[in-house]
């Protein structure tokens, strides 16, 4: 039985709500069993230095879920700004939001977008993220002027990623001159 247009909207917002209890709780895997089909794919490339990709709830729970968001990441959260739905698929808008807020108020937060799609039986079969990672390391950048971010993330996160990243965007670079 295919899913009407508001139990797709419906399975959006519990997406949504979960996200800001997984960001207080700091516990993320859970998601998986909640949102996940078992045999779902879920890809992030990260800026293309980086293809997570795990193929099935399980591997959702590992990789995303666990792995990825388990340790240097307390205090972070991924609201889940708006929404759109069209047929059987959602496209989020949701923040990288860091620890804190800024000195004039506001959040050290990037941009991501995610588009799923959501089985007969409003489990998630596939799910695609992105984001802009450039300015995500520009962000933990900022978060670490400040005070904020996680020596843990830093060291297991951010400079391998950056490293990825320059060794990437090197390839066929001209010499300065």
């Amino acid at each position: 039985m295919t899913l009407s247009p508001q139990q797709v909207e419906a399975r959006a917002v519990a997406m949504q709500q979960a996200f800001v209890e997984a960001a207080a709780r700091n516990e993320w895997s859970w998601l998986a069993d909640a949102f996940y089909a078992e045999d779902c794919v879920y890809l992030c490339e990260y800026g293309g230095t980086l293809r997570v990709q795990a193929n099935s709830r399980e591997e959702i729970r590992e990789t995303h879920y666990g792995r990825d968001m388990r340790v240097g990441w307390e205090g972070w959260s991924f609201p889940i700004e708006r929404f759109t739905t069209h047929g059987n698929r959602i496209i989020t808008h949701w923040w990288n939001r860091g620890p804190g807020q800024r000195p004039g108020g506001g959040y050290y937060q990037t941009p991501g977008v995610s588009f799923i799609t959501v089985g007969d039986d409003g489990l998630f079969t596939e799910q695609l993220d992105l984001f802009d990672l450039a300015h995500q390391m520009h962000l933990c950048d900022e978060l670490e002027a400040a005070g904020l971010l996680s020596p843990v993330l830093k060291a297991n996160w951010v400079v391998p990623t950056k490293r990825r990243l320059i060794a990437m965007l090197s390839v066929n670079l001209p010499a300065a001159g």
